[in-house]
């Protein structure tokens, strides 16, 4: 009997109270580590030399911000070694800690006309926090909440969860479309730009605070009770005895960041930059597509509930083109209805809360957060670091580029939820996980 097969079938209060409080403090997270992006057009502007081509300085402001996904997994990986070792809350708590702080001081920070290329070096180093802070959150965020609620019901939950961290990117969006427009061009290079991340570190430190209120998951308490903590390298068992599980992690985690790359990351600067969309539009029409990708998070994580996991895995992998397709084919022909198009790809984005509930099952508790760190972290890194240059420079050959990157990804979730479903069952009722 697994340590929550006791347990009603339906969220208590509490369960329902530590939900809440961990997708609020992880959208607060996420919104100081994707503020960034949403204004990665200013800082080419503030951060590097003024004779520097516009292309060179954009692709560089983006270099630095795909440089936070690339120090995700050390940051990822130690933190996970210690909430394997000594508990989730603890490193719960101080992700968001480690976030808070660098958007805090990259809000108050010279810029290249006061330090040079110092500038953009401090700039890069506070980055590097921030990756390292959110290689830690979300891994340890997935595990917390599953193993507070019924197994039965982890799909809405993770889902939920997943609504929540993408909750920070609609903040991080409503904050950078009122900024636009309170803002002319030329006060938001002088100083608009700051307060958004001087906001952003505010935002952290309020969750720092709510945390305090949360417990250690029972599963994990179990384990002390029973004597079954993790190994002293926790990493080095996944390695040994849960090599199997690794490939179809890291796959999956390929295909979540396809969707939050191409709806969140890349699509608001191509309206602007392609598209010639004005800022305060694409901030606006991005903040839809992020509340329709909240629904699209809970509605999946209730559909895993229902049908399975790797079920909705194969149903959203092929929906995630579907959606994609309709926003791009709204933008490249001008039909001047992008705000339904930016909705219908929230939803077929659901994908992204389909993929928690699988990592979760594939690993072991004891060192389970240790497995998903490794392989989210190392698979994102790789992954979000890559795509949005590739793409961003491969937007001039064909404007049908994210799609086409997205029709791909869509073909290796649906591979990966026929060949790696039925043995992943079969697996996780073998073991009994919790």
């Amino acid at each position: 009997m697994t340590a929550s097969s006791s347990r009603p079938l339906t969220l208590s209060r509490a369960d329902h109270k530590t939900l809440g409080l961990a997708a609020l403090g992880g959208a607060l997270e996420i919104y100081d580590f994707i503020i960034f992006v949403f204004f990665a057009v200013t800082l080419s502007q503030l951060f590097f030399p003024p004779h520097m081509p516009e292309w060179l300085r954009l692709l560089q402001s983006f270099g630095i911000f795909v440089t936070g996904y690339l120090a995700r997994p050390l940051g990822g990986i130690l933190m996970a070694h210690f909430a394997d070792r000594l508990g989730r809350k603890k490193v719960f708590s101080l992700s968001i800690l480690m976030m808070a702080l660098p958007c805090l001081l990259i809000g108050a920070m010279p810029t290249y006309a006061e330090i040079g290329y110092a500038a953009p070096l401090v700039l890069l180093g506070l980055r590097i926090l921030q990756g390292a802070a959110v290689g830690g959150e979300v891994p340890s965020a997935w595990v917390f909440v599953a193993e507070h609620v019924p197994a039965e019901r982890r799909g809405y939950a993770l889902g939920f969860l997943q609504a929540g961290l993408t909750f920070g990117y609609l903040i991080g969006a409503l904050v950078a479309a009122a900024v636009a427009r309170a803002f002319s061009p030329e006060q938001l290079l002088e100083y608009g730009w700051r307060l958004p991340f001087l906001l952003g570190g505010v935002f952290g430190l309020f969750g720092v605070w709510l945390r305090r209120y949360l417990a250690e998951t029972p599963i994990f308490v179990a384990l002390r009770q029973r004597r079954e903590a993790a190994p002293e390298l926790p990493l080095a068992e996944v390695l040994r005895a849960h090599r199997p599980a690794l490939l179809p992690a890291a796959l999956l985690t390929c295909v979540l960041t396809s969707a939050v790359v191409v709806l969140v990351v890349l699509t608001p600067t191509l309206m602007q930059q392609r598209f010639g969309l004005p800022a305060s539009q694409a901030f606006a029409l991005s903040s839809v597509g992020i509340v329709f990708l909240n629904l699209g998070c809970v509605l999946a994580g209730l559909l895993v509930d229902r049908i399975g996991a790797w079920r909705a895995l194969g149903l959203y992998s092929l929906l995630l083109p579907v959606g994609i397709g309709v926003l791009y084919a709204s933008l490249i022909n001008g039909w001047g209805w992008h705000g339904l198009a930016y909705a219908v790809a929230g939803l077929c984005c659901g994908v992204v809360g389909v993929v928690p509930s699988l990592m979760v099952s594939l690993f072991p508790a004891r060192i389970r957060v240790s497995g998903i760190s490794l392989t989210y972290n190392l698979a994102y890194a790789l992954w979000a670091s890559i795509t949005p240059l590739a793409l961003l420079a491969l937007v001039p050959w064909s404007p049908w580029v994210c799609l086409l990157y997205c029709l791909a990804m869509g073909a290796v979730g649906l591979l990966c939820s026929r060949r790696y479903g039925a043995a992943a069952a079969r697996l996780a009722a073998c073991e009994g996980r919790g």
